[in-house]
């Protein structure tokens, strides 16, 4: 077997593993994880799944967000995302986080994918949608506070990932999808 001949029974899990939460906190749990009795654990973190947008404008502009991250501590410029809640499904997630962070509503909305954040440490999935036909919301006050909202050329948005100003790997990873599936152009 070569590493392409992947059956469906290699990817079910594991019944045998042992899981244990042994840290919880509001935004993850820590899980140890072992494969057989008295092995060492291996930890993952179970979360929230993301869901993410790339929405155009009817004028052809992409919506990006500009905001403060603390974990990189840095000002980041990202696609629309955020947390899929335990109520909601991750088409409502994706147009309720689009609506708050860019005041846009979506009448299209198509499903580009789903992804996994990190198969060595993270037990998410992310979602992945493109928008179109925007209408903008009005009374406008949104986007949500500490966010910038930026509207932005597709060549433009080629230009910020070849200088690493757009570098969120999760994103960058979707822009790419879009690419291979035909459903966006940088130039």
């Amino acid at each position: 077997m070569n590493t392409y001949d992947i059956t469906r029974s290699d990817l079910l899990v594991n019944p045998s593993m042992i899981q244990k939460v042994v840290f919880s906190s509001p935004w993850f749990d820590l899980v140890a994880k072992t494969m057989k009795e008295g092995q060492s654990p291996y930890y993952s973190l179970a979360m929230q799944d993301y869901v993410s947008i790339l929405a155009t404008t009817e004028e052809g502009d992409l919506l990006l967000v500009r905001q403060f991250r603390p974990a990189v501590e840095e000002y980041t410029v990202e696609l629309p995302s955020g947390h899929v809640e335990k109520w909601e499904t991750p088409e409502a997630a994706a147009r309720r986080e689009l609506l708050e962070e860019t005041g846009y509503e979506v009448e299209a909305l198509d499903f580009l994918g789903k992804l996994n954040p990190d198969t060595g440490r993270l037990g998410n999935k992310f979602w992945c949608f493109t928008a179109s036909h925007l209408k903008k919301k009005t009374p406008v006050n949104l986007p949500e506070e500490g966010l910038e909202l930026i509207h932005c050329r597709p060549t433009d948005l080629k230009t910020m990932m070849l200088e690493g100003r757009f570098n969120h790997a999760l994103h960058l990873s979707m822009v790419a999808m879009a690419l291979v599936k035909g459903k966006l152009s940088l130039f």
